[in-house]
């Protein structure tokens, strides 16, 4: 009876599976469909034309130079975040985030206008420095780190906040600066997370789209990403497209995998 009682336990009502294996069906499928359709016998060659290469190539240098542009400005601003006792922290937290839930194409347009050759800073930047941001491959970094960065700080801020301050504590009073105590004690304690917020900031980089074509524009081996070759390959070539979304396809599951510890407990226990 105990026995029976168990397996009833364990046995999903079916007002939630039905649902489940719906909204399981709705995600997955359409991920096999691009499985299915890949043009596996010509990937090999897909890959290596000169369109795929370029976008590939560029992508994976500009997503890493966006990533440590993220981590220089990023970390700093977390430590911030997490234990500055200013009233407006509240405020600069939710700013911060804003590109989180902000369309990219408006994150591109607000580029625009702020680092533009005639936007609020760019027009500066232009006249005193002779440097124009928009349509090139330092853009392409530029709103990619806009889109990316949030990500890498709210991870960090949280690894921040949860790590011990006593160690800290410590070091000062055995005459340890606060920087000192942050490079030597702090930051190594949180190594995990801020690889975390790398790797997710990254994997954000590399799939920006709606920022980058709109601030740094569609040219092919100066600001043309994989995102934005995918695009328009599926008018062309669709089988270019499919390749590049395999890779994309490839980075995301990679990502997912080297960051399930930071979400499932170890076993795979809820």
């Amino acid at each position: 009876m105990a026995r029976a009682t168990a397996r009833d336990r364990r046995r999903l009502p079916a007002a939630l599976a039905v649902p489940a294996v719906a909204g399981a069906a709705f995600l997955v499928l359409p991920l096999i469909g691009l499985l299915a359709r890949a043009p596996w016998t010509d990937l090999g060659s897909l890959l290596r034309s000169p369109v795929v290469a370029d976008a590939l190539r560029l992508s994976l240098f500009c997503a890493t130079l966006a990533t440590g542009l993220s981590a220089l400005l990023g970390i700093p601003l977390a430590w911030v975040l997490a234990r500055s006792t200013s009233r407006f922290v509240a405020l600069l937290r939710a700013l911060v985030t804003v590109p989180l839930v902000l369309p990219p194409v408006v994150g591109g347009v607000a580029l625009l206008l702020t680092l533009g050759r005639t936007g609020v800073v760019g027009q500066y930047l232009d006249r005193w420095f002779g440097i124009s941001l928009p349509f090139t491959t330092a853009g392409v970094v530029v709103a990619e780190a806009f889109v990316a960065m949030p990500f890498l700080v709210v991870t960090v801020e949280g690894a921040f906040r949860s790590a011990d301050r006593g160690l800290e504590e410590a070091a000062a009073t055995l005459g340890a600066s606060r920087l000192f105590a942050l490079r030597h004690v702090t930051l190594p304690l949180i190594v995990p997370s801020l690889l975390a917020g790398a790797v997710l900031s990254w994997a954000r980089a590399l799939g920006e789209f709606g920022a980058t074509i709109t601030f740094a524009g569609n040219f092919p081996g100066r600001t043309q990403t994989m995102p934005i070759a995918v695009y328009l390959a599926m008018e062309s070539d669709p089988g270019a497209a499919i390749a590049l979304a395999l890779v994309l396809l490839v980075v995301s599951v990679a990502v997912l995998a080297a960051l399930r510890d930071r979400w499932l407990p170890r076993g795979g226990a809820v």
